[in-house]
């Protein structure tokens, strides 16, 4: 399956295929999750490929930590 994005002039098109489609952004975005720690909240940090990169027991922290590592914070619910 090959994805097609249209810029914004329809001269050219541009196929991306579903490999392009999922590594997108890889290398940019983080995910925070809410998380049970020994019955404690926590969130968890991790990367657009699904690695484990930190954790906080603070929201904000989380999305700060993410940010200082000029990373784009998504939130996963």
């Amino acid at each position: 399956m090959t994805i097609r994005i249209a810029p914004r002039s329809d001269a050219s098109v541009r196929a991306m295929s579903q490999q392009d489609l999922a590594a997108w952004g890889l290398e940019n975005v983080a995910y925070i999750k809410r998380v049970l720690i020994n019955h404690e909240v926590g969130w968890s940090i991790h990367g657009a490929d699904g690695a484990h990169i930190g954790l906080s027991l603070d929201r904000d922290r989380a999305f700060a930590a993410v940010r200082q590592q000029s990373l784009f914070p998504v939130s996963v619910h």
